[in-house]
């Protein structure tokens, strides 16, 4: 996988299709890697210059042993546009991923052209939820985590009926480092950015998983309500939805990215 210096940190990054065309940064959830996207990018490389990167703490992107917050993983993004060149890009982000989106649309609104929200919050808590994650991984490991991470993300039917899909998510939290999932973890744990996305100005999209049990419906309903002119989109999903139903996750935000 390319790597990519940024002010002295290495970070995974995968870049598709046309140089010239517009830039689309992909944001990733926390437990997986940019392979998250291998649905989407078939048809948004044809549009785009979509950028995949690992976040700090992901892959084989930079390890930190202490914990990060959201201005660490926004600041990383940023640096990995300024890595590339780019001056601005549309973003969307994913759970995680839309976290450092929802930074990223608060603190660099002129890096920012339109923006998707996908399976995201503004805010998650309580602390001890996260709390209790962290314990669990520094105590047994990522393998801990597995099974409880891939009920969240998908309902019992899409166990059924796509066992080879919930096999590949299951390989992609196993090689997350834990140190990485711990630290980024804190940083989910301690963010609170109900009041600072008011402020948002940019085309957003905000999509919700109707059965997400992780970031709720409601989850995503307050973000829309917060961020004015903002859309929504609601799919027959749970958590990580572009997996879940590929084929509407890839057409709805193509759609707006487009608008």
């Amino acid at each position: 996988m390319p790597m990519i210096d940024c002010n002295g940190d290495a970070f995974e990054v995968q870049i598709d299709g046309p140089d010239a065309a517009p830039p689309l940064l992909l944001a990733n959830s926390l437990s997986s890697d940019l392979f998250m996207w291998d649905d989407q990018i078939p048809s948004w490389s044809k549009q785009f210059r979509v950028i995949r990167y690992n976040a700090r703490g992901q892959g084989a992107s930079v390890i930190e042993p202490v914990p990060y917050s959201m201005d660490r993983l926004g600041s990383d993004a940023l640096a990995i546009l300024d890595a590339l060149h780019v001056e601005r890009a549309h973003v969307c982000g994913l759970s995680m991923g839309g976290m450092v989106t929802q930074w990223l649309l608060t603190h660099a609104p002129q890096r920012i052209g339109r923006a998707v929200l996908a399976n995201t919050a503004a805010y998650l808590g309580p602390a001890s939820l996260w709390d209790d994650r962290i314990a669990l991984a520094r105590a047994h490991g990522m393998e801990a985590t597995v099974e409880p991470t891939v009920r969240r993300w998908f309902p019992p039917a899409f166990h059924a009926a796509s066992p080879a899909t919930i096999d590949r998510m299951r390989a992609m939290i196993r090689r997350t480092p834990v140190e990485g999932y711990m630290a980024s973890s804190a940083a989910i744990r301690d963010m609170d950015q109900r009041e600072a996305i008011k402020a948002v100005t940019a085309p957003t999209l905000v999509v919700i998983g109707a059965n997400d049990p992780a970031t709720t419906p409601a989850d995503g309903l307050a973000i829309h309500a917060a961020i004015r002119g903002s859309r929504t989109v609601t799919l027959d999903a749970g958590h990580i939805s572009n997996v879940e139903q590929p084929e509407a996750f890839t057409h709805a935000v193509a759609a707006f990215l487009a608008s």
